[in-house]
């Protein structure tokens, strides 16, 4: 392929993504703040990179996937950041999920210095990463969007464009909005079952059956019943998620009134220990506070 590629973070989901890419026929350069995570990369045909601005100057088009909003500032603006390596008429595509206003003030410092950005954050956890079947929600100048398309398409089977910047990371809010909160209700509709002593897996069966069917149900459900709690995506990046979501409401004067709730069972999750267990632990906060177990 041409296009030459930077990916910053090779997380959960930046390895997998970026080995994706790799396997396409791209080059890649790698960077990651944990060094030895650039290795199974290199083994399979990446090039590294000391810096995030050296990624950059070798890159067409770099990707950034990281934790949180000061972590994608540090590594696009700080020092030794894109923004020092990244030529004139490049692409910054920043796959995390952050706050759309710090998403905003980003792109407009990277375009004074004629460099475009695309806020294209993602779902569909570890197992979408690995198998290149994530949805993406992009914002940014279309023109843009449709350079990079090829390249999304990569690592994503629904590529959506939203908007202008800052519009992708407000649809991958309302993404976790409807997500998480329906695992929360699925989370307790299995609670109520199992204290009215009903067979869950007949429960699990006909929730997929009808119209309470969804991809938390068909994807999580099964994990609670086997006692399952590895991350496909940690509580503690919901927690992340649901906070910049609380946090935009308040910048817009919006009430919302089950995000709060969701993550204060989240907080429960977490002083028991959960942070870094999957997000269908929700069920233990809630197994917690009424004193009964979900059983398979």
């Amino acid at each position: 392929m041409s296009v030459k590629l930077g990916f910053i973070g090779l997380g959960l989901m930046g390895k997998p993504m970026s080995t994706n890419l790799i396997k396409a026929g791209y080059k890649v350069t790698v960077w990651n703040r944990t060094s030895t995570h650039m290795q199974p990369l290199v083994e399979i045909g990446a090039q590294t990179a000391a810096s995030p601005s050296e990624v950059a100057s070798n890159s067409d088009i770099t990707i950034t996937i990281v934790s949180d909003s000061l972590d994608v500032e540090e590594v696009i603006l700080g020092q030794n950041g894109v923004i020092y390596g990244a030529k004139p008429g490049s692409v910054v595509v920043d796959m995390s999920t952050i706050s759309p206003t710090v998403t905003t003030k980003i792109a407009a410092t990277l375009r004074e210095s004629l460099i475009h950005m695309i806020d294209a954050p993602v779902s569909g956890g570890d197992t979408g990463a690995k198998g290149g079947t994530l949805s993406i929600m992009a914002g940014g100048d279309k023109e843009i969007f449709d350079r990079c398309l090829p390249i999304m398409d990569v690592m994503g089977s629904t590529v959506t464009y939203c908007g202008s910047n800052g519009m992708g990371q407000i649809t991958k809010l309302v993404n976790q909005i409807v997500g998480l909160g329906t695992l929360a209700a699925m989370c307790e509709g299995l609670i109520f079952a199992a204290k009215s002593g009903a067979d869950p897996e007949a429960v699990l069966n006909a929730l997929s059956g009808g119209a309470a069917n969804s991809w938390m149900v068909e994807n999580q459900g099964a994990k609670i019943f086997e006692r399952d709690f590895r991350p496909g995506f940690m509580v503690d990046l919901a927690q992340k998620d649901l906070r910049l979501v609380q946090e935009y409401a308040s910048e817009i004067n919006l009430p919302l009134i089950t995000t709060p709730i969701v993550s204060q069972i989240y907080r429960t999750v977490q002083r028991l220990g959960g942070g870094r267990d999957g997000i269908q632990s929700y069920v233990k906060g809630l197994e917690t506070l009424s004193g009964i177990k979900v059983n398979k």
